[in-house]
């Protein structure tokens, strides 16, 4: 009954990968999966992700590519962790850019039934907020 829409993004109108999983499933697999699609030319010097991302997993890939997590710790999180607090802010560009999405009805309502054609919607949604 829910989609869950996971972005890697470059800023908040420029989403590099884009995945649809289902409400249920967990963030840390699709995260890493995410995580490996990215090209260690791009420059990427750090990643601001949201809690539900934060797992060893993800961490110890970001740190194989060079990229340094922002990751806030998980409450139930035994280790200490420190982040860069101010670097996290950052991450209300990802937020803009899911609140833009959102604005085109058919990808807020979901209004799709298979998950390519919801993806596909995402995608044009994408373009015409990266033409703007």
């Amino acid at each position: 009954m829910t989609t869950k829409i996971h972005a890697l993004c470059a800023s908040e109108a420029d989403a590099v990968d884009i995945r649809i999983t289902a409400g249920q499933a967990g963030d840390a697999p699709v995260g890493e999966a995410i995580i490996e699609a990215i090209d260690p030319r791009d420059g990427i010097k750090q990643a601001a992700m949201d809690k539900a991302y934060d797992s060893d997993a993800i961490r110890a890939k970001l740190d194989a590519k060079g990229i340094t997590p922002v990751i806030p710790p998980k409450s139930n999180r035994l280790d200490i962790i420190v982040y860069d607090k101010e670097s996290y802010k950052q991450r209300h560009k990802v937020e803009r850019l899911f609140n833009t999405i959102k604005q085109f009805r058919r990808v807020a309502t979901r209004s799709e039934k298979l998950k390519a054609n919801f993806l596909a919607f995402v995608i044009v949604a994408l373009i015409v907020i990266m033409l703007r």
